[in-house]
């Protein structure tokens, strides 16, 4: 994105964190559903579901954020988005809108902490920061594979 701004961006709440996702790779948000297991599949993915005949497989964001597992209220919202080479589901507390940024409000993870894995950066914002993050890196390459292997074993995409 160019160096003035960026964005915009999809606000995600789990407990008390928010974190973003370029508006760009969401596709929908929907409203909670029953997931299906997955035989197989990596420790984070919570199951799949079935969104208009299309598989989809639901990676346990919590887990992967290191927040605390609750179990699935009526009340969550689930995210599809699009990483690199698949969509994803993400289970969410809510989803609290959409934020532009401005160049400045924007600071790129690895001038905070090198080797930051899963953000992209940190959106400043007046109430608070936004940590950013990047879907292609939501999975390793072992649960990656893991995912595919599984997904192939129950006729999924």
């Amino acid at each position: 994105m160019g160096a003035g701004s960026r964005g915009p961006y999809v606000v995600l709440e789990l407990d008390a964190v928010r974190v973003a996702l370029p508006l760009a790779v969401v596709e929908r948000v929907i409203q909670a559903v029953a997931l299906s297991y997955l035989p197989g599949a990596p420790e984070i993915v919570l199951g799949v579901l079935n969104l208009q005949g299309r598989v989809i497989p639901v990676v346990n964001l919590r887990r992967r954020l290191g927040l605390p597992e609750r179990a699935q209220a009526l009340s969550d919202h689930i995210v599809i988005a699009r990483a690199r080479q698949r969509s994803v589901a993400l289970v969410v507390d809510a989803v609290s809108g959409v934020t532009d940024c401005a160049g400045p409000d924007w600071i790129d993870a690895a001038r905070i902490l090198p080797g930051l894995e899963l953000v992209d950066g940190v959106l400043r914002q007046g109430d608070g920061l936004l940590l950013v993050h990047d879907l292609d890196r939501f999975l390793s390459l072992d649960e990656a594979t893991s995912l595919d292997t599984a997904m192939a074993a129950s006729g999924g995409p």
